[in-house]
């Protein structure tokens, strides 16, 4: 882990980003950190994310903007249906081994493309393995709205269920928690 980093406490993380995403539903315009002290810091110091957001690719689903943070501030994986998978996985391995995040947050949203296929079963070619998996986790589930969160509360198992988060959770302190996405309004519901 880089010197430099500031380590939150899970708890700490995850009311940073409840205090965030309040600033984010009553204004117009972000205001996280951009700035080009920050760039040039982390460039030169490296990066001290407070936590890991998994989320989905849908270009209306910004975490950094939801959450009100800047440059640094932020590891970010997305996939559509913000499925979990060994690519993932890694990633968050090294945000909590290397970075000294502690929150690892599995975030859905309203009206989620990929939820919405699985529940169908209308897809075909490379996006059926990331149906296929969504349907493992909402099984016949026909409302998206519990089907979104089924599939969040599937991913943050099979993250506990990996040996590595496993290993962290008890000796580090990490906490994997779900969360959905509002788009009508922009607040984060935690589960």
């Amino acid at each position: 882990m880089d010197n430099t980093a500031s380590v939150y406490s899970a708890d700490e993380a995850l009311k940073k980003l409840k205090d965030g995403n309040k600033h984010f539903v009553g204004s117009e315009t972000g205001s996280g950190d951009l700035s080009f002290a920050l760039r040039k810091n982390t460039f030169e110091h490296g990066q001290a994310p407070y936590a890991v957001i998994i989320t989905c690719s849908d270009s209306r689903v910004m975490p950094e903007c939801i959450f009100n943070a800047g440059i640094g501030e932020l590891f970010v994986i997305r996939v559509a249906g913000n499925v979990i998978g060994n690519h993932q996985l890694g990633s968050i391995e090294y945000a909590t081994q290397h970075l000294g995040c502690r929150l690892i947050v599995v975030m859905g949203h309203e009206r989620c493309g990929a939820v919405s296929a699985a529940v169908n079963r209308d897809s075909e070619g490379y996006i059926k393995f990331i149906t296929d998996e969504i349907q493992k986790a909402i099984g016949d589930e026909t409302d998206d709205y519990k089907a979104c969160c089924l599939n969040v509360r599937h991913c943050i198992e099979v993250i506990e269920n990996s040996l590595e988060i496993r290993k962290e959770e008890a000796s580090s302190g990490i906490k994997v928690c779900g969360a959905v996405y509002k788009l009508k309004d922009g607040k984060v519901e935690f589960l």
